[in-house]
């Protein structure tokens, strides 16, 4: 008796599967998904503006200079192009591809840091901050604005203004 009902029960099983792949089409077709698995997981970001995450390596024979230039993802578009390569198909022909538009806004100097090498690598010495700092620069130090008392670098403006600060200033560079 145990065996018949088995059987009963796997008939109806496979009867009922056949009977909803009938009906049902794939996944893949009825319910595709919406939006790419990459851009996951869908949050604001912690930060709007970006940060350097890797310096070229320093070379010591040149003077200081400018190593890095903050830059940020704005989003893609395509452009038409014609292809320059010799032995290729597609030589002196138009293509569309795709190109990503990265936005840069201008940067202003506020500082210096100097580093010094030790063992573990390198680490910060000294900061010089600049005699005038705007506003806006100021801001992104505070977390309220309205509420604080706006007194960030109040004494690097004075220390510029004064000629002990000054050769103070000059022993740091």
């Amino acid at each position: 008796k145990q065996w018949y009902q088995r059987r009963v029960r796997g008939e109806f099983l496979s009867f009922f599967l056949i009977r909803l792949s009938l009906n049902m089409s794939h996944r893949k077709f009825s319910a595709p998904r919406h939006g790419s698995l990459g851009f996951l997981p869908r949050k604001r970001c912690a930060r709007h503006r970006g940060k350097v995450k890797t310096f070229p390596k320093d070379d010591k024979s040149k003077p200081c200079h400018l190593t890095a230039f903050m830059g940020h993802k704005a989003g893609m578009t395509h452009i038409l192009r014609e292809v320059d390569r010799a032995g290729s198909r597609s030589h002196k022909k138009e293509v569309v591809e795709a190109v990503t538009i990265i936005e840069t806004p201008p940067m202003i100097a506020v500082g210096v840091v100097g580093y010094i090498e030790t063992p573990r690598g390198l680490r910060s010495f000294k900061t010089v901050f600049a005699q005038h700092i705007s506003d806006e620069c100021k801001r992104r130090f505070y977390k309220n604005w309205y509420r604080c008392k706006k007194k960030a670098h109040m004494r690097t403006g004075q220390k510029w203004a004064d000629e002990d600060g000054k050769k103070s200033i000059e022993a740091d560079f």
